[in-house]
């Protein structure tokens, strides 16, 4: 029954069908990932009703288009953390003091409202110092310079 409907209606439009379909699926289970393959559905029927191609080259072009389709949108998509949840924009270059003496390479500070893991050279506890990078959640200090002195 399916392959008298598509002798009938033509590979064309069973591809253009298929896209169609894929994204309509995409309304039910959204994630924009059906939309594309659909795309690629789409782009395969327009070109086969065009060009006489046998089946495997539709297959072909269909996967090719598809994985195209994926990665340009996938890129598209794709977004920039937002500063706010970027905690190193806002620490590093900031002075503060230490909490805990650092000793063999880690201490901790408060910064805010926060106690911070530290590594960097050993300094005695209240001694000032600036945040100059950030290891995972660990941040990474040098002894801060006097107010007057030049960088």
């Amino acid at each position: 029954m399916l392959s008298a409907l598509a002798a009938e209606i033509g590979p064309a439009w069973i591809w253009i069908l298929a896209g169609l379909v894929l994204m309509g699926a995409e309304l039910a289970a959204p994630g924009v990932f059906l939309v594309w393959l659909g795309l690629a559905a789409l782009l395969t029927g327009f070109l086969s009703a065009g060009l006489p191609l046998p089946w495997q080259a539709q297959v072909l072009i269909f996967a090719g288009l598809a994985v195209v389709s994926v990665a340009l949108a996938s890129r598209l998509t794709r977004k920039p953390l937002s500063p706010l949840n970027r905690a190193d924009r806002g620490l590093i270059g900031r002075d503060c003091v230490l909490a805990e003496p650092i000793v063999d390479g880690e201490g901790r500070l408060r910064l805010d409202d926060t106690l911070w893991r530290v590594s960097g050279p050993d300094l005695p506890a209240g001694t000032r110092v600036r945040v100059t990078g950030m290891s995972g959640t660990i941040l990474r200090v040098d002894p801060a310079r006097p107010a007057g002195e030049g960088a």
